[in-house]
C-alpha cells in the first residue's frame, strides 16, 4: 500500500501545516477505513494548530469513499461515497472513522459539498434544535457570514422561522438576503426590540452582551463561538426581567448523546441533494495549500467554507 500522508503541525512551516506522511489507521470493530478526496477548515481546529506540539494532527470534517468497512458488518460498505466527522486527524488521504460519525451521500453531493457538513452544518442545525419547533418564531443569526452562519441562515429559513442575520459589513447584506434572511442589522451591537424567540451567537463579545436584551419571554440563546471576544458583559437585570430566558453554551463534540453524528450528516446531504440547502464554498483548493488556505481563514480574507482537495 502507498504511504499515507496527512497534514501535521510543524512549528517551523509557514502557517504551522505541512503534509507528511503517517501511521495507517488501524480501525477498531465499529469503524471503516476511508479514502479521503476533500476536507474543509474550521477555525477552531486551525486555532488549536498555532499552539499544538510538533507533529499533532488536526481536523474535524472529511468526505470520501469506503475502503474497508466495519467488521463488525454494520456502517456503509466497501465503495460508498461518505462524509464523516473526527475529534481530529480527519486530515489524512486514509482515516479510521466511527460508523455512527459516518453517512452515506446522495448521488447529487458532491464531495466537496459534503465536506462542509460536519461542523458547519451540524453545529448549526443542532443549535437551531435548542429552540424547539421554529415555524413563525423570530431567530437572529450573528456571525452570519461565517461557516455555521450561512448554514444556520437557510437551515432556519427553511424551517419556516423569521430570519434576522447580523453582519459586520453593507456589503454582506445582498448576500445574506439571498441565502434567506428576511432582515439584515449590522454591527457588534443588537438592538433591544424587536425581541427574538432563539438567538444562534457565534461571535462573543459586545454582541452576544447586548443580544441578551433582545430575547423574547422564554426565548433561547445558544452561544457557540467567541469570534470577536470571549469576555462578554450583559445588564443581568435586562436578562431576568424577561423571565425564564435560557442562556445555552453550545459545544458540538459534546451534543450526541441522544442522536449520533451519522443522523444528522444524513440530513444534511439530502437536503442538499433536494436543492433545499446550498453550502457556501468561497476556496477550493489543492490540499498541499492547507498552510495558506489555514492563514487566510484565520485572517477572515474569505466568508463560507474553504474545501481543499486531496491528490
Amino acid at each position: 500500500m502507498s504511504t499515507n500522508l496527512a497534514v501535521v503541525v510543524d512549528p517551523e512551516a509557514p502557517g504551522r501545516l505541512v503534509i507528511r506522511p503517517v501511521v495507517e489507521p488501524t480501525p477498531d470493530r465499529g469503524e471503516a477505513v476511508v479514502r479521503v478526496h476533500a476536507i474543509s477548515l474550521n477555525r477552531g481546529e486551525v486555532r488549536r494548530s498555532g499552539t499544538a506540539p510538533a507533529g499533532w494532527r488536526p481536523g474535524w470534517d472529511l468526505a470520501g469513499v469506503v475502503e474497508r468497512a466495519a467488521v463488525d458488518g454494520s456502517g456503509p460498505s466497501v465503495g460508498a461515497r461518505v462524509v464523516g466527522f473526527l475529534p481530529e486527524g480527519a486530515w489524512a488521504q486514509r482515516v479510521a472513522v466511527p460508523k455512527n460519525a459516518l453517512a452515506e451521500l446522495p448521488a447529487k453531493v458532491t464531495f466537496p459539498q459534503a465536506a462542509t457538513f460536519p461542523v458547519a452544518g451540524l453545529t448549526a442545525l443542532l443549535a437551531l434544535a435548542k429552540g424547539g419547533l421554529l415555524l413563525g418564531r423570530r431567530v437572529l443569526i450573528t456571525g452570519a457570514t461565517g461557516g455555521v452562519g450561512d448554514f444556520a441562515v437557510q437551515l432556519a429559513r427553511l424551517a419556516g422561522a423569521h430570519v434576522t442575520a447580523n453582519a459586520r459589513r453593507a456589503d454582506q447584506v445582498s448576500a445574506l438576503r439571498q441565502l434567506g434572511a428576511h432582515e439584515v442589522v449590522m454591527g457588534e451591537e443588537i438592538a433591544r426590540s424587536p425581541k427574538y424567540d432563539l438567538i444562534i451567537d457565534s461571535v462573543g463579545g459586545r454582541t452576544l452582551g447586548t443580544a441578551l436584551a433582545a430575547l423574547e419571554r422564554a426565548g433561547v440563546c445558544v452561544t457557540l463561538g467567541v469570534s470577536a471576544s470571549a469576555e462578554v458583559t450583559f445588564d443581568a437585570r435586562e436578562f431576568f426581567v424577561t423571565g425564564r430566558t435560557t442562556l445555552y453554551g453550545f459545544y458540538l463534540f459534546t451534543e450526541f448523546g441522544s442522536e449520533p453524528a451519522s443522523v444528522g450528516l444524513r440530513r444534511l446531504a439530502d437536503l442538499v441533494a433536494a436543492g433545499q440547502l446550498a453550502p457556501h464554498i468561497s476556496l477550493e483548493r489543492p490540499w498541499k495549500e492547507i498552510g495558506q488556505v489555514a492563514q487566510d481563514l484565520m485572517a477572515r480574507r474569505f466568508p463560507g467554507k474553504a474545501v481543499l482537495a486531496l491528490d
